[in-house]
This record gives structure tokens, C-alpha cells and sequence, in this order.
């Protein structure tokens, strides 16, 4: 209002006016130079996906039709041509708890049970108590890399049965937080179990892209399957699950994410795409940072150099980081690490223990550890650990092991 009631003339006023309109538009022209022609055109070509050319539309409540094709085939290329279809892909920020509604029943007489690992992501111990399932747990072999044994989960389901119907199985494949992956063999194993014991698969498989342990390889949940006897390859339900969240990418803050469903009645699936529809579409900006993670630039694009030596160089400082965290580990007394294959974190074991114990050691580590360093690290009570036994949930960051080194000596010598 100052402005307009000001007593300058309108020539000067439309004189700034132009040269405001001037600078935004040599802004945008530069910005337009600077962008590779395939991002533009990409660009360009999910926008049209969208409703009035905006990602502020609403799209189909399981994701955008051309990014649910992107994702099928990235599947069927990282599975080595086992196909992938669309109708099968359901798109959202939070597909494990979607499922989770679809297997579990607060009506039936017995409580519902869910098989999880220990130590497990702690964020879906969570959903599983907000949903009302009965958590099942098995341990994880720490001495032998964290492996997963077959007859640990038949001890646990043997113990389940007791209480509740268990009816699904829940595998982190390569572990958060404890680095490991699962060989061929091992992920055979528990097919077999699920299908003699009739439990749906939930492969939470996040941490795929992030695999550097010397001869390891990443294996479908669904590629092995399909691999396996006819019987058991067409019958076994499973639900695979991946982020952008996770991976070199990393982009936490965006929400998109995937789950395949495989095997399921046609009845089951068309309640499952129900259950979907009742939310709201999963965020648009997600679901294309989802496109780009399962259809990243090729050789030949323009953008493909950038995009590859960025990725290379995230891949480089993951695997230089880990190498350093083991040696780190291997000096410091009273901790001692498993074998780093995979993901994003480490887990630790603490070998000290306290004889008036008003918290758990490993608490009382990570609180002192932020009091005196500043550093941030989660205790293993929160993750699931043996009785007796104390971990961390460490970050593989090298600045943070620094700091946790400066920290550490001093704190055991006190607790020695």
C-alpha cells in the first residue's frame, strides 16, 4: 500500500517492475541451461502423470501408473528377468503398516503373532503393537554374523503357538541394525519353513543397494523363490518391501517407498487394494524420487556421469568408513564388532556390566557418550539383545567414530 500511495512516478515503478522481471527470467533461463536435456524431458514426462501438470495433485491411491511400471522393472532387471507386474506394486509411505492391518485381526479368539528377528528395527516392533499382534521373537545368531537358523524359528513358533496363531513371518534382508545378509542358502531355508509352516513372508529388503562385504550379493526374497519348486514358488504368500529412505539414496525426509505382493489370492489382493484406497495417495514427490531410484540414468544419457560419480562416491566413503569402524573396534577394549556386509549401521557388543544397575549398561553408555560428546547412538535394550549381553546401534560415519573413540577408553577404565 506504501508503494502504490507513494509519490513516485509509474514509469519508475514499472521500470523496477520490468528489471524484477528481467532477473527471475534470466534465472530461469540459466537454470534451464544447467539442467541435462533427460532431466528436462523426464521432468516433463511425469508431470503429464499428474493431474494439471502439478505434483500438488492427488494420483491413484497405490501411485502413479507410469511409476508403478518403472518399478516393475526395475524388479524384473535386479531379479535377473523373473517378471514383475504393475497390479502387483502398491506404492506409500508406510506399506508395512497397511499389511500389517491386512494380516492381523482384532476379532479372532486368538491373538494374531508376528515372527521378528532380535535384535530388529525398532520402528516395526512398534507398528506391531499399535496393530495389536502378538510379537514372536527369534534370535539371530551374533556369533556366527547374525545369521538367521532355521531351527531357531521353529523354537520360537513352537513357543508362539502357546498363545497365539502365528501367521506371518518377518525378515530384515540385508539387517537393521546389525549389517548382515543373508546367503542363497540361508534365504532357501526359510522359504521352505514358511511354506511347511504356512506363514506369509514380509521381506523387508531396504538396505539391497547397500551391500559392500567382500563376495557378498544381494538375493530377492522373490528371486530365490521363484527359483525353488514349482509347489512352493506358486504357493508361498510374500510381501517385499523397499525405500528410497534407505540405500545410497537416502532420502528420508520424502516417503517413498514400494511393496510387491506375491502369491496372493485374487480375493485377498482385491481386499488388499481396498484396504490401500481408504489413505490418501502416498506424497508425489516420493513417488518420483521412487522413479528415479528404480530407473536411474543410463550410459549415454547426459546426465549419466554426474549421477554415477556421485553414487560411486557415496559407495566409496560407505565402504572406506566401514573398514575404518573395524579397525576402530578391533583396538578398543571391551567392544568387539561382527563382520560389516551391508546397510548403514553397526552393532556392537559392550563388555562391561554394572554392579548396582539402575539402568541398562547400554543406556548408561549412550547417555554419557551424548553428555560428553554430543554424539548420538542408540542402546541395544531398545533394539532386542540376549539377556546379559549389551549393544549399540552405531552409525557408519567417520566423524561420529571419533568422537566415540575420544569417549570410549576413559569410560571402561571408570566401569572396568
Amino acid at each position: 500500500i506504501k508503494q502504490i500511495n507513494s509519490p513516485r512516478s509509474n514509469t519508475q515503478r514499472h521500470g523496477k517492475t520490468r528489471k524484477m522481471l528481467q532477473a527471475n527470467n534470466t534465472l530461469r533461463c540459466v537454470s534451464v541451461r544447467i539442467l541435462p536435456l533427460d532431466v528436462k524431458q523426464r521432468a516433463e514426462s511425469l508431470l503429464r502423470e499428474c493431474d494439471g501438470g502439478s505434483i500438488g495433485s492427488y494420483t491413484e491411491s497405490s501411485g502413479i501408473a507410469k511409476i508403478k511400471h518403472c518399478v516393475s522393472q526395475f524388479i524384473t532387471r535386479r531379479d535377473g528377468g523373473v517378471p514383475s507386474s504393475p497390479d502387483n506394486i502398491f506404492i506409500k509411505s508406510g506399506s508395512q503398516t497397511i499389511m500389517l492391518k491386512l494380516l492381523i485381526s482384532g476379532k479372532d479368539l486368538c491373538q494374531t503373532g508376528v515372527l521378528i528377528p532380535v535384535p530388529t528395527y525398532a520402528s516395526f516392533t512398534l507398528a506391531l503393537e499399535e496393530q495389536g499382534a502378538a510379537i514372536i521373537p527369534y534370535h539371530l545368531c551374533e556369533e556366527q554374523g547374525w545369521t538367521l537358523q532355521v531351527e531357531e524359528l521353529r523354537k520360537a513358533l513352537h513357543t508362539g503357538r502357546k498363545t497365539c496363531n502365528p501367521v506371518a513371518l518377518y525378515i530384515c534382508n540385508p539387517g537393521n541394525p546389525t549389517g548382515h545378509i543373508q546367503s542363497r542358502k540361508s534365504i532357501e531355508e526359510v522359504i521352505r519353513f514358511a511354506a511347511e509352516e504356512r506363514l506369509f513372508i514380509l521381506a523387508d529388503e531396504v538396505y539391497q543397494s547397500c551391500v559392500y562385504g567382500d563376495d557378498t550379493e544381494f538375493y530377492s526374497y522373490k528371486k530365490v523363490l521363484s527359483e525353488m519348486g514349482s509347489t512352493i514358488c506358486s504357493t508361498v504368500e510374500l510381501a517385499s518391501f523397499n525405500s528410497v529412505s534407505k540405500g545410497f539414496m537416502g532420502e528420508c525426509g520424502l516417503r517413498g517407498g514400494y511393496m510387491e505382493l506375491v502369491n496372493l489370492d485374487p480375493a485377498v489382493k482385491e481386499y488388499a487394494s481396498r484396504l490401500f484406497s481408504t489413505r490418501s495417495c502416498p506424497p508425489v514427490v516420493g513417488q518420483i524420487a521412487l522413479d528415479l531410484m528404480a530407473g536411474p540414468p543410463k550410459p549415454g544419457d547426459p546426465s549419466f556421469p554426474t549421477f554415477s560419480e556421485e553414487v560411486q562416491a557415496i559407495k566409496n566413503t560407505i565402504c572406506k568408513n566401514t573398514g575404518r569402524i573395524q579397525e576402530v573396534f578391533a583396538e578398543l577394549p571391551g567392544i568387539s564388532c561382527q563382520p560389516l556386509k551391508a546397510g548403514f549401521f553397526v552393532f556392537p557388543c559392550l563388555h562391561f556390566s554394572l554392579k548396582k544397575r539402575q539402568m541398562e549398561p547400554d543406556m548408561l553408555y549412550c547417555l554419557r557418550l551424548l553428555e560428553e560428546t554430543g554424539l548420538h547412538v542408540r542402546p541395544g535394550c531398545e533394539y532386542g539383545q540376549r539377556k546379559d549381553s549389551h549393544h549399540i546401534r552405531f552409525n557408519i560415519m567417520e566423524d561420529a567414530l571419533q568422537r566415540l573413540k575420544t569417549f570410549h577408553t576413559p569410560f571402561m577404565k571408570e566401569f572396568s
